[in-house]
């Protein structure tokens, strides 16, 4: 099931791609020579993400959703 987290998408010059980021997932990132691919791929490491820490029995955080963008537009 996907939950729906904030991303964070910027281009990257020493990579020559875009680097996606989930801020609330530590180390969840992905990379995509296009915009769109650092999302698909993304949205993959996400479930993985997910998955590792379901069964590692880690705390999975919440999404924080508009909180997540009021703290990102102060």
């Amino acid at each position: 099931m996907m939950q729906h987290y904030g991303i964070v998408i910027i281009f990257s010059e020493e990579d020559e791609g875009f680097i996606a980021v989930v801020p609330e997932l530590p180390g969840c990132s992905a990379f995509g020579e296009t915009e769109e691919e650092a999302l698909r791929e993304v949205k993959v490491a996400v479930e993985l993400w997910l998955d590792t820490a379901r069964k590692e029995g880690r705390n999975i955080p919440s999404p924080g959703g508009k909180k997540l963008l009021r703290d990102f537009l102060e």
